[in-house]
């Protein structure tokens, strides 16, 4: 299994006012994903912005210059994690970072924001 990684917004808000004793969500995103069973191969990477405000909390999962690479938005730290692990492992399964549309998780079908080809 190749690395993965799954960058996570820190700085992510999810349209929700900020509150000055709160975590943001996309910081509560990479909190989440660190308490969970990570598929071995897949490694975290925060940052301070995705550029895609509007569409917190948000991630991208990539995995080197030979996959494709994507960005999924609106994303709950709440909800979600336990599908963007799924969708982390069949993506980490694949050569080219390209899961067949009913192998993935209904978030990563429905809350696409990107789709970058690999680098060549």
């Amino acid at each position: 299994m190749a690395m993965v990684t799954i960058t996570v917004c820190t700085t992510c808000r999810r349209g929700v006012p900020e509150k000055a004793d709160a975590p943001r969500p996309g910081a509560r995103m990479l909190e989440a994903l660190k308490a969970a069973d990570l598929p071995e191969g897949v490694a975290l990477r925060p940052v301070e912005c995705l550029s895609a405000c509007s569409r917190g909390c948000t991630i991208a999962l990539s995995g080197g210059p030979e996959r494709w690479t994507y960005v999924y938005g609106d994303l709950d730290p709440a909800e979600h994690v336990s599908e963007i692990v799924q969708g982390a492992a069949a993506y980490a399964g694949t050569c080219d970072g390209l899961v067949p549309w009913r192998e993935r998780p209904v978030i990563f079908r429905k809350q696409s924001i990107a789709r970058i080809p690999p680098q060549e």
